[in-house]
């Protein structure tokens, strides 16, 4: 079986390929931005000639440009007849959620769902490495000097999830028959913010959305990523982020890595 994996060359994808390859019985393409860019309909063609399998790591930047990059990953699977889709995709698909990436999220399983490709979907909740490296940001940053961090979680919680664990998903099912339906992805517990922040070593203060936005153009964070992390958080004090689940531990036979973990580096 040949296996494609997008964002072959970073933390995820990268992951995903080499716990692929280490099983030693499939032939595995990973493709990064030079090979098959996002943007470039016939190179993904030529990419996913004789593609069985797609593991399909979302692409990065403002949320109008990767859902054409979506698209076109999809469109391409479409024409060269992938047997198998294997999206990663978030909790929050809501196409009503406050969250800029939530609409193409959601957008991007139900252009999948329609095509008629046979597809697994891993919905992650928010990466535990990103998160605790935002905060730390902000805390550094835009933050006091008593060591609070100001942030507009309000009283929120999070299931965050070890990229690991969500690489070890996406591996499992590709190496299995097609699902056709979604399996959400989440650490084992969901905690408050607050207690996220704590774990850092940080007080917590809540603080107004536009306020947050203010602190992080000050000290010089890109509007576009000033507007996702504050839209984020919007969908974070409306609860979409906080569900958990035994995904982790049905698809891989293992545990997912507690907060603990990660701050070690034990994941």
């Amino acid at each position: 079986m040949r296996i494609a994996v997008t964002g072959g060359t970073g933390r995820i994808g990268g992951h995903v390929a080499r716990l692929l390859a280490d099983e030693g019985r499939h032939d595995v393409v990973p493709l990064s931005s030079r090979t098959a860019p996002y943007d470039d309909p016939a190179a993904l063609r030529a990419a996913l000639d004789g593609i069985d399998t797609l593991v399909f790591v979302s692409s990065d930047g403002e949320a109008a440009r990767v859902t054409v990059h979506h698209h076109n990953v999809l469109d391409a699977a479409i024409r060269r007849g992938v047997r198998h889709v294997v999206l990663l995709s978030g909790l929050d698909v809501d196409l009503d959620s406050p969250f800029c990436y939530a609409y193409t999220n959601g957008h991007t399983e139900r252009l999948l769902r329609a095509s008629g490709l046979p597809y697994s979907i891993v919905r992650a909740g928010l990466f535990a490495e990103f998160f605790l490296g935002l905060i730390r940001q902000v805390g550094t940053s835009a933050g006091g000097t008593d060591g609070t961090v100001a942030l507009p979680a309000a009283d929120g919680r999070v299931s965050l999830v070890a990229r690991n664990d969500v690489a070890r998903c996406l591996a499992a099912l590709a190496l299995r028959e097609p699902t056709n339906r979604h399996h959400d992805v989440t650490g084992p517990e969901s905690r408050p913010v607050e207690a996220i922040a704590s774990a850092l070593g940080y007080r917590y203060a809540d603080t107004a959305p536009a306020d947050f936005a203010s602190a992080l153009l000050r000290h010089g964070e890109e509007p576009w990523w000033t507007y996702a992390y504050t839209s984020m958080f919007e969908s974070i004090r409306q609860g979409r982020w906080a569900a958990t689940s035994d995904a982790v531990v049905a698809l891989t036979g293992r545990a997912p890595a507690s907060l603990q973990d990660v701050l070690t580096g034990t994941s």
